[in-house]
Formats: C-alpha cells, structure tokens, sequence
C-alpha cells in the first residue's frame, strides 16, 4: 500500500503518523498563521508572531517568526535547549547570561540550553526574526 494511502488510514483512524508513514512535507502559508499578542516572558510591548511548525505532527522543532515593532522585547527567560535566533531585517539586542550585542539583518545568535536571555527591537523600523529550537518530545 502506497505511503500516502497508509497515512491517510492512519489519520483517519486516529492512529497517528511516523517518519516511515508521514507525507512526504507539510506546506505552512505565513499569510495565514500571522498573529498579533503580546511578546512572550514579561508582555513588553506587541509582536506579529508566525508558528510555523505548530501544523505539523510529530516534529521535532519548533520554527517561528516574529516581528517586533519599536519598544519590543522578548522579556528575560531560562532556555532549556539550544536555540538560534536569525536576524531578517532591523536591529535588535540579545542578551545572553548578561552579555548584550547588537545584532542586524544576516546575524544570528546561537544561545545555549541553561542561558538566561532577552532579545529586543533597538533603532527605528521594526525587528524581524526567525527562531528555531528543538523540542524533547514529537509534538503532536
């Protein structure tokens, strides 16, 4: 039986997926996933956040954007698991185990598990990121 047919029995039956049976990809249009909250840990200011990943079963990473206007911060948090922000366009801070750097578009940030971190818009326009970390466990 063809891998999609299994697939498509699988999710109808509610048995799940597995590698040897997931479709071979999973398309994510950011058009309809964009969402305007809060930033995450301390609410300092607002963002447009695009969770991308959160459509596909039994991943391993979780895969965002987020664009944060003037005055945004991610607020200070633990990480419990490595971590890479990229930088789209704008500038912005990262403060890592109290270290701060400026970074602006093609820079990144590899922050490591067990850092307490920040990461906030700095200059006039707004900040684009993409981040991405693994997960412990296949999201379902």
């Amino acid at each position: 039986m063809p891998k999609v047919a299994l697939s498509l029995l699988a999710c109808l039956f509610g048995l799940g997926t597995t590698a040897a049976m997931a479709a071979p990809m999973v398309i994510v249009d950011e058009a309809k996933i964009a969402k305007e909250e809060p930033t995450p840990h301390g609410n300092i200011g607002r963002s447009t956040v695009y969770r991308v990943t959160d459509s596909v079963p039994n991943r391993l990473l979780e895969f965002r954007k987020r664009i944060m206007p003037k005055g945004s911060t991610i607020g200070l948090h633990k990480v419990h698991h490595d971590e890479i922000f990229y930088v789209i366009s704008g500038t912005g801070e990262v403060t890592c185990d109290g270290v701060a750097q400026t970074l602006t578009a093609g820079m990144s940030a590899y922050i490591y598990n067990g850092s307490t971190i920040s990461i906030g818009q700095k200059g006039d326009g707004p900040f684009t990121i993409i981040l991405s970390y693994p997960l412990p466990a296949p999201a379902k």
